[in-house]
């Protein structure tokens, strides 16, 4: 495909963004700048090797044939057709590392292959470090390991408890050149460990970069349903707070509806943090001005590298730059000499997923997380409510 032909495609998926966010298209607003979607569930498998008391699939996952190979390719295509690159791209299930492990690796490469950017979803059970390096190769662009109480995991009671696997899964993943996030759905025995858990990210900021936090949703088969009234988007983003021990700007970047994502961006340094984000107006223009410039995760100095070459190209852009940063590292002064100069980006997201029996229909329609299937993209809550539609169909 030639550069010209890529352009037009972004270019298209971005306006077709544009247009499904309508009056949430603010300053702020990411999709239809930068991208055209948050991300898109590439749902490779159905079965899995965990039962958790909050799980999205359906009661039927275990009976489910995995999609062939040519079919998982056939939405993979469609993914960038329909948004284009670079697209984030959720390799999912179940577990996707129960899939064959040549055939995991090829289908991160055919994501890559097209411009867009492969995240392994895993409990991480069997993703051992040679799968990782082999994925990485291949062109994986993060791992996502889900780790939490709802999982049941033998001899593993709280989440503190779990911090030993996760400091075993951040050791697997340490030096390969992919980004990695720790993903936590929340409800009531775990809401009160958030601040501990924050800790712990801040501890592990040199190889953690992004904890992404899932609000209990009444859909599926898992056993647990109502969501207790203490967890709100609110309250969970309160607790990260408590943890972080800093104030964080959830409101300055919009990912589509507000009532389903926030994010707030961190830089840490000698094991505390710093809000990244605490100037709305440097970020508004900065999204104005820099949208078309794509930066990869797995290389954060490359596109620190990249960053500044676009910055150093408009001479307002460097003074602007030197005082917020300047600003920033003055701030930070003490802890950047504890720590050599050493600095990480911490991310903390905020997922509000909707019940099955309570769909909005604005928040379906400016939808940032959808998942592919055979008859196309749709919203991840519209998904999960109607699961069984979509992964009995035959697909061959």
């Amino acid at each position: 495909m030639s550069s010209v032909t890529v352009n037009e495609n972004r270019s298209a998926a971005l306006a077709r963004a544009r247009e499904r966010m309508g009056p949430l298209f603010g300053e702020n607003q990411v999709l239809g700048r930068r991208n055209a979607i948050g991300c898109v569930a590439l749902e490779i498998t159905q079965r899995c090797n965990l039962d958790c008391t909050l799980c999205y699939l359906s009661e039927n996952a275990e009976r489910v044939k995995d999609l062939p190979l040519e079919a998982v390719f056939r939405r993979i295509d469609r993914i960038h057709d329909q948004f284009g690159a670079p697209t984030a791209v959720q390799v999912t299930g179940g577990d996707p590392t129960l899939r064959k492990r040549e055939e995991l690796v090829a289908i991160v490469r055919r994501i890559r292959d097209l411009g867009m950017l492969p995240t392994l979803m895993t409990n991480g059970i069997k993703a051992t470090r040679d799968m990782l390096e082999e994925l990485a190769e291949a062109g994986l662009n993060d791992v996502a390991f889900h780790v939490d109480v709802t999982q049941e995991r033998r001899g593993y009671v709280t989440e503190k408890d779990l911090n030993a696997i996760r400091e075993d899964y951040i050791e697997r993943a340490r030096g390969i050149p992919i980004a990695v996030i720790f993903n936590t759905t929340v409800c009531r025995d775990n809401f009160d460990e958030i601040p501990d858990l924050i800790r712990f990210f801040r501890r592990h900021a040199d190889v953690v970069g992004m904890a992404s936090f899932q609000l209990q949703a009444d859909t599926g088969r898992g056993v647990l349903r109502e969501r207790d009234r203490i967890i709100s988007l609110e309250t969970v983003r309160r607790q990260i707070g408590f943890g972080a021990e800093t104030a964080i700007s959830w409101d300055t970047v919009a990912i589509g509806h507000p009532a389903c994502h926030r994010i707030g961006i961190t830089l840490a340094a000698n094991g505390n943090l710093y809000d990244l984000n605490d100037d709305p107006a440097f970020f508004n223009r900065f999204l104005a001005d820099f949208q078309h410039v794509m930066l990869d995760r797995r290389e954060p100095a490359r596109a620190v590298r990249a960053l500044l070459t676009e910055v150093a190209r408009r001479p307002l852009w460097l003074l602007r730059a030197g005082r917020f940063f300047g600003r920033k590292l003055w701030r930070m002064r003490r802890d950047l000499v504890a720590s050599r100069g050493r600095v990480h980006k911490l991310s903390f997201f905020v997922q509000n997923f909707m019940d099955a029996g309570s769909l909005d229909a604005e928040r379906v329609h400016a939808c940032s997380f959808m998942v592919m299937t055979a008859d196309g993209p749709i919203s991840m809550c519209a998904h999960n409510a109607n699961r069984d539609e979509f992964v009995l169909k035959e697909e061959t």
